[in-house]
């Protein structure tokens, strides 16, 4: 049985490993692969198609979030690994595991889980931290390698801190407990090809950042014997338009809106159809069914909008169909959709302004910038961590509603090949798509890939 370790860089296509020299080199005389994404090409559906080897329709992550029928409201981010149905692939393979940052990483059958988790005190404070399994193992990592850096995990200060952090506590992990499968989490990528583009002159220093985070834990683990597998969940395509269907379905008269001292909430319980956007896909859901042709329709006449996918062909008769949209709306390559519902900025719901992953009915990759309109934005949120140092509450409104500063996205599966996922190391040559990957992991421990796939 081979110690395995697997480093998900997340946004690492064939071109980008041509923009990190390390990588590059490490990567020569291995096998290097490609491969068709899942859908949606999104981190939590990518990932549990991964360590499953299960279709959606299967293993039940639809998206990075769906909406709940049974309680009426949209949920993202969520945490509990039982959402996950499927034998996972440590299971399979029956070794010791230590999942790094992987998401659904709360309540697994892995040994060791270290997963971001804020505390949320009933007096309204927000206070960063993380979760880990063993319980006992947050303190003493932490004690360690410090905070884990919270910021730079996601918002405008996003950066190669949380990553950086992440494989020193893959290295933490091996040296204290020497599992047989290190599953490590490096999201650094997602940020500025989300937040720049693809091909801008910034992602040059972000290349170079994640390049030497990744390398430095392949060189530490290589020394250790243990075999590393790379692989990514997606590429980034560049974008320029925004697709906001929400605020289309309002001007039919299908959302129903609430308001809440002043602005307005989207009460999708009571909405005829809604749509819940998740990058470069969209989740529709028709709660009557009398207008359901109508709905796909005028989806499809949206600008912006490629093709829509049923769910009965998408999801089958699994739990994922109890999850996923009716219909699944996909943008063309240069298209992204927002959950936006409301016309007038001064109505927006206060959390809009804010990271506020879990309150907002879709995924908003607006939450990497500060708002330009605010002139002093460093001071702002100085005052806003004042009155949080004292007890006070407050809400730190400087995230921006302007949906045309994203300028990379992702989510579809029919992508160049230069922007699809890949797959390195010895028997890559297998993975032809994300369910795929299970079988090359449980495969490179157990020493069961054919001659043909042995590297030379």
């Amino acid at each position: 049985m081979k110690r395995i370790a697997v480093l998900n860089v997340v946004g690492l296509t064939r071109s980008v490993v041509d923009e990190m020299p390390r990588l590059k080199k490490w990567s020569r005389g291995r096998e290097i692969v490609n491969f068709k994404p899942a859908f949606p090409a999104v981190t939590c559906t990518a990932q549990s198609s991964y360590l499953t080897g299960k279709s959606v329709g299967e293993h039940g992550i639809v998206g990075n979030g769906w909406y709940d029928r049974e309680n009426a409201e949209v949920k993202f981010w969520k945490q509990s690994n039982h959402l996950v149905k499927g034998e996972k692939v440590w299971e399979a393979a029956g070794v010791r595991c230590a999942k790094m940052f992987w998401w659904y990483n709360m309540y697994s059958s892995a040994d060791f889980a270290a997963t971001p988790r804020p505390l949320y005190p009933a007096d309204g404070r927000k206070i960063f931290d993380i979760h880990t399994q063993p319980m006992g193992m947050r303190e003493q990592i932490k004690m360690d390698l410090g905070d884990f850096p919270f910021p730079s995990f996601w918002g405008p200060k996003a950066g190669i801190k949380s990553s950086d952090w992440i494989a020193k506590s893959a290295r933490w992990i091996e040296e204290k407990e020497g599992p047989s499968l290190n599953l490590v989490y490096l999201p650094h990528l997602d940020y500025g090809l989300q937040k720049y583009g693809p091909g801008s002159p910034e992602m040059t220093t972000e290349y170079e950042a994640i390049d030497n985070v990744t390398c430095d834990l392949i060189d530490f683990l290589e020394k250790r014997e243990i075999e590393v597998l790379v692989l990514s969940e997606y590429g980034i395509s560049k974008v320029s338009k925004s697709i906001h269907l929400n605020r289309i379905f309002r001007k039919k008269g299908w959302i129903q809106l609430k308001n809440e001292l002043g602005l307005e909430t989207l009460d999708c319980g009571s909405s005829r159809a809604f749509a819940v956007a998740d990058h470069q896909v969209a989740h529709v859901y028709v709660n009557d069914a009398s207008i359901a042709e109508e709905v796909r329709e005028v989806v499809l006449a949206t600008d912006g909008v490629e093709e829509i996918r049923e769910g009965y062909d998408l999801w089958g008769k699994g739990i994922g169909a109890d999850r996923g949209g009716d219909f699944v709306a996909v943008s063309q390559e240069n298209a992204w959709f927002t959950y936006y519902y409301w016309e007038d900025d001064s109505k927006a719901p206060d959390f809009a302004r804010c990271i506020d992953i879990h309150r907002k009915p879709g995924y908003d990759p607006v939450e990497l910038f500060l708002d330009p309109e605010i002139k002093f934005p460093l001071v702002k949120i100085a005052g806003f961590l004042a009155k949080k140092k004292f007890g006070f509450r407050g809400l730190m409104d400087v995230i921006p509603l302007d949906a045309n500063l994203v300028k990379g996205s992702h989510g579809r599966d029919t992508v160049a090949p230069q922007e699809q996922p890949v797959a390195i190391g010895r028997g890559a040559e297998q993975v032809t798509s994300a369910e795929d990957v299970f079988s090359w992991i449980r495969d490179s421990m157990t020493n069961s890939l054919s001659v043909d796939s042995t590297m030379e």
